[in-house]
């Protein structure tokens, strides 16, 4: 009996067959060649079908339970559609099946292409990624790799320091200087040639002598080194120009954009210079909050009743002094307007909370058990007590008092205001200014 390969095959007829009885699968096999016969005519007899290969291996799986027997039938075909499903209903005419009666029914007619073209086009997908993930490499991703090999090897030893730095030192008016060599190598993989780094911390001579001839960039990270840097180029150097990376980065790690962001907002030498001095005043300030010394036995102030011996003898007589000097004279010398006082508990946490704040140009706010409500930055806090208006009993913040913050302290019914420092006088403010100094 001739037979037809499973993979020539284009559909595959699936039925189902139920027996009330047990039967075996030859006897299956065997009724349905023997009750077909004829039915189809002699081109579709399923006996030539086989012996021509157009019809391939019918299968039969059985499987016998409590007197029944049930199972699968799978008939492979290389026959067109319409000859296909002619021959799959010719199977459900199947009634009897040796003494036992029986019931085929076609469950489905798969095209085996369908199931073969999935395959494909999933063995495709995958063979595609793979291709795309190892493999290939497209237009851009050359282009950058290609790029980066030779900025790389652009890199080379200026002067007699040998330092690192771009190809076109010698070409270009503008230098930027940066710290080291991973910075140079950033920098020329972004496209920026006309580069050279001190290669630490300690200024070359090479530098200096470039800074008289060409306009230079100082470049530094975001941190206090890149400030100590800036502070001895200024003193040494002939700088022009200072860009520094955002705060805690470093030029090494910054991408295109940041880089060119950071190198349009530089600003002059003469302003980095001031903003610097601008600094250190600000942290001198820190050393009456730190630590005081005890004043020696000369230094101790004198007792009350001394002072007021003193006054009394330097003081001229109420008799002698005019009326309109006398009115003066009563005037408090220490600010009483507010008519509130900070005791030792209070100026000792406002003390540690303005030592806490210094050089963060932030603020506090406090309830009247001195807890701290929210920080805030300086600059929203003006706008912050307008917003509020009441609860908030103290404010301690890392700046200067302007009159129109005071004005809104008294309106929100603040009481203490601690500044670095403040433009208004007392006299002039219902709230109780404090500053560093006073501390």
């Amino acid at each position: 009996m001739g037979k037809i390969s499973p993979v020539s095959s284009k559909y595959v007829i699936n039925a189902s067959i139920e027996i009330e009885g047990a039967v075996d699968r030859p006897d299956v096999i065997g009724a349905i060649f023997g009750q077909t016969e004829g039915l189809l005519g002699t081109d579709l007899e399923l006996r030539e079908l086989q012996r021509s290969g157009r019809i391939g291996r019918i299968e039969v799986n059985t499987e016998t339970r409590g007197g029944k027997t049930a199972g699968a039938i799978i008939v492979p075909s290389s026959l067109d559609k319409a000859e296909t499903c002619i021959v799959g209903a010719a199977l459900e005419i199947i009634q009897r099946i040796g003494p036992c009666n029986a019931k085929v029914k076609i469950l489905s007619i798969e095209d085996v292409r369908v199931s073969k073209r999935n395959f494909v086009v999933e063995r495709a997908k995958e063979l595609l990624k793979t291709m795309i993930d190892t493999v290939m490499l497209d237009s851009q991703e050359l282009t950058e790799e290609v790029s980066h090999s030779v900025r790389i090897m652009e890199c080379v030893e200026y002067g007699r320091d040998r330092l690192p730095a771009g190809p076109a030192v010698d070409e270009t008016e503008e230098l930027i200087l940066v710290e080291g060599r991973a910075d140079v190598l950033n920098l020329l993989k972004n496209g920026f040639k006309n580069v050279i780094a001190m290669n630490g911390t300690s200024i070359p001579p090479t530098i200096i002598e470039l800074s008289k001839k060409k306009e230079i960039v100082v470049f530094v990270d975001g941190d206090r080194g890149g400030n100590l840097i800036i502070k001895d180029l200024l003193q040494i150097a002939e700088i022009d120009f200072v860009a520094k990376a955002p705060d805690g980065k470093e030029v090494e790690e910054l991408t295109k954009k940041e880089i060119h962001k950071s190198l349009r907002s530089r600003i002059t030498a003469e302003q980095a210079k001031h903003e610097l001095e601008s600094v250190d005043t600000s942290n001198s300030i820190r050393k009456p909050l730190i630590a005081q010394p005890r004043p020696t036995q000369q230094q101790r102030p004198q007792s009350q009743p001394q002072m007021q011996q003193q006054s009394q003898q330097q003081t001229p007589s109420m008799n002698t002094v005019p009326q309109q000097q006398r009115q003066f004279t009563a005037l408090p010398s220490k600010p009483a307007e507010s008519g509130v006082r900070m005791n030792v508990e209070e100026k000792a946490k406002f003390g540690e909370l303005l030592e806490d704040l210094i050089g963060t140009r932030g603020a506090y706010l406090l309830d009247t058990k001195l807890s701290v409500l929210g920080k805030i930055p300086s600059a929203e806090l003006e706008s912050t007590l307008a917003t509020l208006r009441n609860g908030i009993y103290a404010v301690v913040f890392d700046g200067i008092a302007e009159p129109t913050l005071v004005s809104v302290a008294e309106r929100a019914g603040v009481k203490h205001v601690v500044c670095m420092d403040t433009k208004v006088k007392q006299v002039d403010a219902r709230v109780n200014l404090v500053t560093a100094a006073e501390l």
